[in-house]
């Protein structure tokens, strides 16, 4: 099994952290988005039609997209299981999971502030603001999520889902971009509770093999 990866990319994150919790054993190959690596011809032809990381590839099956990769995981290496299969808890997960996946990531992710650059031409002030911004409205309303239903040490319950793949590296790109995450007490609360676990630990951007320092 491949993994196709960035280190910095969210996205490879949740599904580093997936495959540490499965402990199932991959190859880690690296793809540069910021040299443009994941729109070459071969890449796009060949692994992730989507021209974005990550990628797995499984015999003959090349996938993209993080949340259909981790679902393929379930599927295939139920232990832990981290999309419920309880009707109620499952629809909980899914409702964060997409809240961070589909909500906050796309507006702020690299391809966007890029554009936002190169195009139309703002200045580094407003790209900032426009981050922080749409990290607020998205985190505030995880905070409100987490408050109505979180139960455990984790999002949902006493052991890690989809909801703690997804909130911890949005978690880490916030703090990482210079946003006040002590706003976000619960989900601060939950970050710093999994980086205590090796899974999560392992997964980090600084460990990958083409981390270099930002």
């Amino acid at each position: 099994m491949d993994l196709y990866s960035f280190f910095n990319s969210s996205a490879s994150y949740r599904v580093r952290i997936a495959l540490a919790l499965k402990e199932v054993p991959f190859d880690y190959i690296p793809v540069n988005i910021r040299t443009g690596v994941h729109r070459e011809a071969q890449y796009v032809e060949r692994i992730n039609a989507s021209a974005s990381v990550p990628a797995l590839v499984d015999g003959e099956l090349a996938l993209g997209q993080s949340l259909a990769i981790i679902d393929y995981l379930d599927a295939h290496y139920p232990e832990p299981r981290l999309v419920p299969v309880g009707t109620m808890q499952r629809a909980r997960v899914l409702e964060l999971s997409y809240l961070i996946a589909c909500d906050i990531h796309p507006v702020n992710n690299m391809r966007i502030l890029k554009y936002l650059d190169t195009v139309l031409h703002v200045r580094p002030d407003q790209k900032e603001a426009w981050y922080k911004h749409w990290i607020d409205e998205g985190m505030s309303a995880v905070e409100r999520m987490l408050a109505q239903h979180r139960d455990g040490p984790w999002c949902f319950g006493d052991t890690p889902t989809l909801a703690d793949c997804c909130l911890v590296p949005q978690m880490a790109n916030a703090q990482r971009m210079g946003c006040e995450i002590g706003r976000y007490p619960l989900s601060l609360a939950v970050y710093r509770h999994a980086m205590a676990h090796p899974a999560f630990d392992a997964a980090q951007p600084n460990r990958q093999p083409d981390f270099v320092g930002t």
